[in-house]
């Protein structure tokens, strides 16, 4: 696998960014809410917001406080691979829902295999380390199951597969390539509550060379170059 083309690896890589499998889990959300209740609507995004925490945190730990595992090469939770292999396992599930138990099975194994795709091709173009893709893939494998088991019971009949599979396929084509700095929002975030001028380096931090704290005029100069609104 690893012989296949550069720009196919980037290709499979983009259906793990923010920019795609937000709105995909947004919209998962709101076919919940009109085919199903509220309630697994509500329990789709908040056991999202968990598995996000979870690269969150460990992102800002690392890039604020050098907090991770060098002996894995572990700086941080793989986004990519966290949210593909939580968002399309559910979104095929859901598009599945009123089918018999086997399918829906199937369906979340193969939208498992599109995410551990994802984590993939983000340790073979060097976005991550392995054990930064497995941990993204654990975690979302964790979230998808998690809401399934949650969902599994749900009455079938009450959301037909076709405007369900059909919408989520157009999002998915149109926002393949959209893109979210979301890295540069949490190296941001980890910055202001470390107080340091400068996030933490993988490389750098292998080595162990320390990375300086801010000074204040440094500090200043920070701040000055923050969009407003992220002071």
């Amino acid at each position: 696998m690893h012989d296949l083309p550069i720009h196919l690896w980037y290709s499979i890589t983009r259906l793990g960014g923010a920019g795609l499998t937000l709105p995909l889990a947004l919209t998962i959300a709101l076919w919940l809410a009109l085919g199903y209740t509220w309630r697994l609507a509500l329990g789709w995004l908040a056991i999202l917001a968990a598995a996000v925490s979870i690269v969150a945190l460990t992102k800002i730990a690392f890039l604020g406080w050098g907090v991770g595992v060098r002996a894995w090469d572990f700086t941080g939770v793989s986004g990519h691979a966290m949210l593909s292999t939580a968002v399309y396992p559910v979104g095929i599930f859901l598009t599945l829902l009123p089918t018999r138990a086997s399918v829906r099975v199937a369906g979340i194994v193969i939208g498992l295999a599109a995410g551990i795709a994802v984590g993939l091709s983000r340790v073979v173009l060097d976005a991550h380390s392995p054990s930064e893709a497995v941990s993204g893939c654990i975690v979302g494998a964790l979230a998808a199951v998690c809401f399934a088991y949650c969902a599994w019971n749900a009455r079938p009949g009450k959301l037909s597969v076709v405007p369900v599979a059909v919408s989520l396929l157009m999002l998915a084509v149109a926002l393949h390539d959209v893109r979210v700095p979301t890295q540069r929002w949490i190296t941001h975030v980890a910055l202001h509550l470390s107080g340091r001028d400068r996030p933490f380096i993988r490389a750098r931090w292998k080595a162990g060379v320390q990375t300086p704290r801010r000074t204040p005029d440094a500090a200043l100069r920070h701040d000055a170059s923050l969009p407003s609104g992220l002071t």
